[in-house]
């Protein structure tokens, strides 16, 4: 049985990971936020507003507890979730998890132009988006950090980055069949 759970901030390369790893290891894989807007046909973005953060939060804890209860799946939790609850306790507790640590200075140009797609950063001059991303890091990090492994994401921005990057994942969680 494998489940692996991954970790880091909006931008670290969960999805773009997670789906090639997945692919190659003939894994399922599960995005925690789309797994959300299928199961209630909302955006995270309405969610959040429906509910407010910490209704959102909990909706976010019952879906991880849904998914973790699959076989043979990589998942990508959105970059909130290890730093509400317990959920990266429980998370430690039944999978292996991995946190993309990306610099900064990578986060802030993969985000810098997915602005649009990302409501929270619309409208953010370049200096204000570099505060936010460092603020961010500096909290959310002694949740990341609870992972059991620490893997540099900073090389995900082309197909071949991606496929070597798959094969240092397999290295590092000690991978094979």
């Amino acid at each position: 049985m494998i489940r692996i759970f991954l970790t880091g901030y909006m931008g670290a390369g969960k999805t773009t990971l997670g789906k090639a790893f997945a692919r190659k290891n003939n894994l399922s894989f599960i995005d925690l936020d789309w797994y959300l807007e299928g199961h209630f046909h909302k955006t995270v973005q309405e969610l959040f507003v429906e509910y407010s953060e910490t209704g959102f939060r909990e909706l976010e804890r019952n879906m991880l507890h849904e998914v973790a209860a699959f076989e043979n799946v990589v998942i990508s939790t959105g970059g909130g979730t290890p730093c509400f609850f317990d959920n990266m306790e429980f998370m430690n507790g039944c999978g292996q998890t991995v946190f993309l640590n990306v610099n900064p200075d990578v986060l802030f140009h993969r985000l810098r132009v997915a602005k649009q797609q990302r409501p929270i950063l619309q409208g953010k001059k370049d200096q204000e988006l570099i505060l936010f991303i460092t603020e961010a890091l500096e909290k959310r990090a002694p949740f990341y950090t609870q992972a059991q492994y620490v893997f540099n994401a900073d090389e995900l921005e082309n197909s071949k980055q991606i496929e070597s990057s798959v094969l240092h994942l397999e290295k590092l969680l000690h991978f094979s069949f």
